[in-house]
């Protein structure tokens, strides 16, 4: 049976936070009195009790991680390591390792720019907050903890920055697509405001259906599963102007994300919310 290696102290960061190699792998170990008194070198049984262990499989990560460590403070580390704990704890789920970069970098230039008085804001804040919502309370909970811990205020609009984070590091790890979401639903409302000549309530449950719809959308043709849409015969001649407005909607999407146009069943479900846009506000 094997065995597997001890761990191998490389720092401890304070009682709680340790950073150890595995089998040439970094290993972020936390767990009540684990630090104390750990000197670099020092061997831990492989079975040592630990609240949560994060692996640093990936090379790359690994490279970017010590870099990281080198230029920012031991303090802002463990704030951040403890804000990832506190995330894969309340989601029940394992996190993209990359999150141990990306989040911890994120948070270190903000604190940055927050130091030297640069404004913060966040444009698709209100889109963020319908799209991913558990990630937005999680984000929520992180910067009451960043701010605890930094004596900081930390803007409303870092909220969502965070959020988008934890939604990346909850799927391939890459943020792209989810700032990609947020940019489109923001660019679609912009669109319909226009077209339809009214503004539309960002807090209304109408919207936040339409949007959250056409995350779902974009989900379903990046996944390339199809939809089917019985009463689309219905819808065209029903509701023939926001037909028209969602045939151009489907291909904003379309062209954001470089596919051909999109099928009629989706724009017969998009129809659906824009007619609701158009008379429920």
């Amino acid at each position: 049976m094997h065995v597997p290696e001890p761990y191998q102290v490389v720092k401890a960061f304070n009682n709680s936070v340790l950073l150890a190699l595995q089998n040439g792998k970094e290993r972020i170990l936390i767990a009540k009195g684990i630090g104390f008194g750990r000197q670099v070198g020092d061997c831990l049984a492989a079975d040592t009790p630990c609240e949560k262990i994060f692996t640093i499989d990936d090379a790359e990560n690994s490279g970017r991680l010590r870099q990281l460590l080198g230029e920012i403070s031991d303090a802002l580390f463990i704030t951040c390591e403890n804000i990832i704990h506190m995330i894969s704890r309340e989601l029940g789920e394992e996190l993209n390792e990359k999150i141990h970069i990306n989040l911890v970098d994120h948070i270190a230039f903000m604190l940055k720019r927050l130091q030297s008085g640069d404004e913060i804001s966040n444009p698709f804040q209100t889109e963020i907050e319908v799209l991913y919502k558990q990630e937005f309370e999680l984000a929520r909970k992180a910067v009451s903890m960043l701010e605890e811990d930094t004596k900081l205020q930390i803007p409303d609009g870092e909220i969502g920055f965070i959020a988008m984070h934890i939604h990346s590091a909850r799927r391939s790890g890459q943020i792209s697509q989810t700032i990609k979401c947020a940019f489109l639903a923001n660019t679609i409302v912009d669109f319909l405001e226009e077209e339809l000549q009214l503004e539309i309530d960002r807090q209304s449950l109408t919207y936040a259906r339409f949007i959250t719809h056409v995350r779902f959308t974009v989900e379903r043709l990046l996944t390339n599963v199809p939809i089917q849409n019985e009463l689309l015969a219905t819808i065209k001649r029903k509701y023939k102007a926001s037909f028209a407005l969602a045939k151009q909607v489907g291909a904003l999407i379309a062209d954001e994300l470089a596919m051909p146009a999109i099928p009629d069943d989706e724009v017969g479900y998009l129809t659906l919310h824009i007619e609701k846009l158009r008379t429920h506000q």
